[in-house]
């Protein structure tokens, strides 16, 4: 979470700026490396099991998954599934400087892309959550299309601040829509690093998704990553020294915690099936 991600910086630069940017870039570092894992369980379940024709895989994996004669449902699980992958894949190319510099047309085009493709995905989502049901009932339905709505307005501002030319306030809502497209990775791994530290076991939460941990879950994975890329922006922007050092140690423990989480969840939820 930087707007500068693995730039190189100037070796006077304060000690507290160069914590701060060390550990926003050891967080995104980690994020890509479980995101690209996550593009890589799509591709080769889904896929596999789509070529192979085993739709009853899906199903096993999906609290919806193909439901016969819901064509236009089943359309939009597959479209959402396809796109998932693309923006999973296409996003975090857009915060690797060397990738803006050296190719700053593909940098346009993918961000085309990668905006068309949250307003997609996110407008997909709400029409799944709302003509299908999901687990957790009412407060779950509206936790997700609080995601959506806010992959929608986060995409909107991205796109308004590109147009006016303002690249410093675009680049603070690209990542805002990053880092919201990002909710359902975040919801797994956070089941992931719940329970790393419970030992394994998972309490507040239930096969239903209606446990206190499980509600606070599906509301966290927005509210969570946008307060605390705003505590971000605020300490590089008018933070003091030990204001930026406590957000870079923060920061450093999210990024154990997310290593933590991705660990379990994969073990959980995605190696099993590959």
């Amino acid at each position: 979470m930087t707007d500068t991600v693995l730039t190189a910086r100037p070796a006077q630069a304060p000690v507290a700026d160069r914590a701060l940017r060390a550990s926003a870039a050891l967080w995104f570092l980690v994020a890509v490396f479980g995101q690209l894992f996550f593009a890589y369980y799509i591709m080769v379940f889904y896929g596999g099991t789509a070529m192979n024709g085993d739709w009853e895989a899906w199903a096993r994996r999906l609290i919806h998954g193909i439901i016969e004669g819901d064509t236009l449902g089943n359309l939009a699980v597959i479209l959402h599934l396809v796109l998932a992958f693309i923006i999973t894949v296409g996003g975090p190319l857009q915060f690797v400087p060397q990738i803006r510099q050296s190719a700053p047309a593909f940098h346009r085009w993918n961000g085309r892309v990668y905006i068309v493709t949250a307003i997609v995905i996110s407008l997909g989502a709400l029409y799944m959550v709302w003509t299908r049901g999901i687990l957790g009932g009412l407060a779950n339905e509206i936790a997700i299309s609080l995601n959506g709505l806010a992959i929608m307005i986060c995409a909107g501002m991205t796109i308004r601040h590109a147009l006016a030319r303002d690249i410093a306030t675009h680049y603070r809502w690209a990542l805002r829509t990053f880092l919201m497209v990002s909710g359902v990775w975040f919801f797994r791994i956070g089941f992931g690093l719940w329970i790393f530290l419970n030992d394994g076991s998972a309490p507040g939460s239930n096969q239903t998704l209606t446990g206190p941990f499980d509600l606070s879950l599906a509301f966290g994975q927005t509210l969570v990553p946008l307060m605390v890329v705003e505590l971000y922006f605020r300490a590089r922007k008018r933070g003091n020294r030990l204001g930026k050092i406590a957000m870079a140690t923060g920061i450093a423990v999210c990024a154990a915690g997310t290593g933590a989480g991705m660990f379990m969840a994969a073990h959980i939820f995605w190696l099993p099936n590959l």
